[in-house]
């Protein structure tokens, strides 16, 4: 399993902000970060389209130096939005934005 440090996954993540507006009709994006269980953390996009706002992520195994590995390649998507579940277990980047 191959580790890198955050700052390579936040500039990885950022370099695909203007592709995804583009195809997905998306307003604004910023990066999501938000600390799992034990060693998850999860990495991804918080996105606004058609005034509603999602966080897309996906989960990395992170070491106790903060370093990151990719973990399952399953993406969700959360909304802020009462009463709204969250869907997982997209298999890929395109099919989660396909779905908002």
């Amino acid at each position: 399993m191959e580790y890198t440090n955050r700052d390579d996954v936040v500039r990885e993540l950022q370099q695909s902000f203007q592709p995804l507006m583009t195809k997905y009709g998306i307003e604004d994006i910023g990066v999501f970060e938000e600390q799992g269980q034990k060693d998850i953390y999860h990495m991804g996009y918080t996105i606004r389209k058609e005034g509603k706002t999602y966080m897309i992520h996906t989960p990395y195994l992170m070491k106790e130096e903060g370093q990151l590995a990719p973990g399952k390649d399953l993406w969700t998507v959360e909304t802020d939005e009462a009463n709204t579940d969250d869907v997982s277990g997209f298999d890929n980047l395109d099919d989660a934005l396909q779905s908002i």
